[in-house]
């Protein structure tokens, strides 16, 4: 009875599983060593069909058990062939060929983290990523602009390159200006961004006071009534407390109501008479008194129809309920305050006997247009009128000042 000769291996591939960027797992079933010893097995792959053990290859051992295979060292995002493999002294065979494709580095998913902090020149915002998207975190922090949509090729903070919260420093802002932010992270597959925000920074005069701004119209104003002591030069705006100093000014002046400068300063700001709100220094740097005019096209942009901007008296139906805030006034006399001008009623302070009077129903507002010789133009807010009132008074009159941007 002759010999059986000897021959080349069978075997099968076990499915591919575990697959990542760079890593995947197969292996092999030896169904018949071919009569002869296995001394060498794995599996091999390439990118292209048919790969041998001439392409990469695993060496998983001798034998004819089950073995699994683990590739290392593969390309994300790219498709692959695998095969087993093993060998005896006959030669070497191989079992049925797999595909399987590495996983994709995807965009990181993030959020920004609403600003805090907002001054005329700097925010602190940030951001939190949750998700690298399978690849390394090459950086990341917050990108802003003027405009819509920021992206890294905009202003930008670097910080760091890990996955989790972090905090971003906005620097370099200018006062009365909307900025646009979002968070940014990048990876090798690009950069993603998260949710975008804007804010419109502040102002501040020259004793360090903050005011909110607001666009309203064409025109960036303060959202609050102005409480300076000092003109921008840093000299000093004349306080006349008693009712005969108030009354005998015949240049700039300011005060505060019922003389309670740490209730009112916070809240209503104080109240000065024209000839403050016609310098050209009281307001800060790059902003100035709002002309008629500009009073006018404000009401304009809330709904006055432009033929009744020089009436005197009451005009309009409701826009000056858009400028009135929605809380602080008598019960029932809240504005909507859809233009964001936040008037509160400060009251005012009379110009032939230095009384105060109107605090809670009444707001004043000088434009730093002169009337005649002794008056100039104000408007004024009443809690129980929707309406604006246009008029001239005595440029003694105390009263709240906003200021616009130049």
């Amino acid at each position: 009875q002759g010999c059986k000769k000897a021959t080349v291996p069978e075997l099968t591939t076990v499915a591919v599983s575990n697959v990542t960027l760079t890593t995947a797992v197969s292996g092999g079933n030896i169904t018949t060593d071919g009569g002869e010893e296995i001394i060498k097995k794995g599996v091999c792959w390439s990118t292209t069909q048919s790969p041998t053990i001439a392409s990469s290859i695993t060496d998983d051992g001798n034998g004819s058990t089950a073995y699994t295979s683990n590739l290392v060292g593969l390309t994300a995002g790219t498709t692959y062939y695998v095969r087993a493999y093993a060998t005896n002294s006959v030669g070497t065979a191989y079992g049925n060929e797999l595909s399987f494709t590495t996983n994709q580095v995807t965009g990181a998913a993030l959020t920004t983290t609403v600003a805090t902090t907002v001054t005329s020149t700097t925010a602190v915002s940030g951001g939190n990523i949750t998700d690298a998207g399978g690849g390394t975190i090459l950086a990341r922090g917050v990108c802003w602009n003027t405009g819509p949509a920021p992206t890294i090729a905009n202003n930008k903070t670097t910080d760091g390159t890990t996955t989790g919260t972090f905090t971003s420093n906005i620097t370099g802002l200018t006062d009365g200006v909307t900025y646009y932010y979002r968070a940014y992270a990048t990876n090798s597959s690009g950069t993603t961004y998260g949710t975008e925000y804007s804010f419109i920074t502040p102002v501040t005069d020259v004793e360090g006071n903050l005011y909110k701004t607001v666009i309203i119209g064409t025109k960036v104003w303060m959202a609050e009534n102005l409480k300076v002591t000092k003109f921008s030069d840093n000299t000093d705006i004349t306080l006349a407390s008693d009712a005969a100093a108030w009354i005998g000014l015949t240049g700039p002046g300011y005060c505060w109501y019922n003389n309670d400068a740490d209730f009112n300063k916070p809240v209503y700001g104080a109240l000065y008479n024209w000839y403050a709100a016609n310098t050209t220094n009281i307001c800060p740097t790059g902003w100035h008194v709002p002309t008629d005019a500009e009073y006018n096209a404000l009401e304009v942009s809330l709904g006055l129809a432009t033929a009744d901007v020089d009436i005197w008296g009451w005009r309009g139906s409701d826009h000056g309920s858009k400028m009135k805030n929605t809380t602080g006034w008598n019960a029932g006399e809240n504005g909507t305050n859809t233009s964001g001008f936040s008037a509160l009623p400060g009251g005012y302070r009379f110009h032939n006997d230095g009384q105060f009077n109107g605090q809670n129903s009444l707001a004043y507002f000088w434009t730093a247009t002169e009337h005649d010789a002794d008056r100039g133009w104000y408007r004024r807010l009443d809690g129980n009128n929707a309406a604006v009132y246009k008029a001239s008074t005595d440029k003694n009159a105390g009263k709240s000042i906003r200021c616009v941007k130049d």
